[in-house]
């Protein structure tokens, strides 16, 4: 028997191959899901200690960040942009959730994020 690591479209798996008795060529076993690696944060922008805010603002999807709208300190109305981000070839506006201040933004024009990252906060 055999142990390999064997990764597939991102997902990693334990494979065990067993050689067949009578012909002699490999029988592989029911693949285990080996724990896979903690996910690559989003490059975060320098933004003061403490200066995050109450409600984060996250990426829906991965893409690109192509612009940035909004600063630190600025009063934003619900529905008002505060990036743009490229997926699959399309802009898409990130908008505040709410009406408030943008307390931190952690992404950057350029930046490459995944779904769920925190591209801004407001309070």
């Amino acid at each position: 028997m055999k142990n390999y690591t064997i990764t597939v479209n991102g997902n990693v798996y334990e494979v065990t191959v067993e050689e067949g008795a009578s012909t002699g060529t490999p029988v592989a076993a029911a693949p285990k899901a080996a724990p896979k690696a903690a996910p690559k944060a989003a490059p975060k922008a320098a933004a003061p200690a403490g200066a995050q805010g109450a409600v984060a603002v996250t990426a829906p999807m991965p893409g690109k960040i192509l612009a940035v709208k909004a600063s630190n300190g600025q009063a934003v109305k619900k529905g008002d942009v505060i990036m743009v981000l490229e997926a699959m070839k399309m802009e898409n506006d990130i908008v505040a959730p709410q009406d408030g201040t943008i307390a931190s933004i952690n992404a950057a024009v350029g930046d490459s994020v995944e779904p769920g990252a925190t591209l801004a906060t407001m309070n």
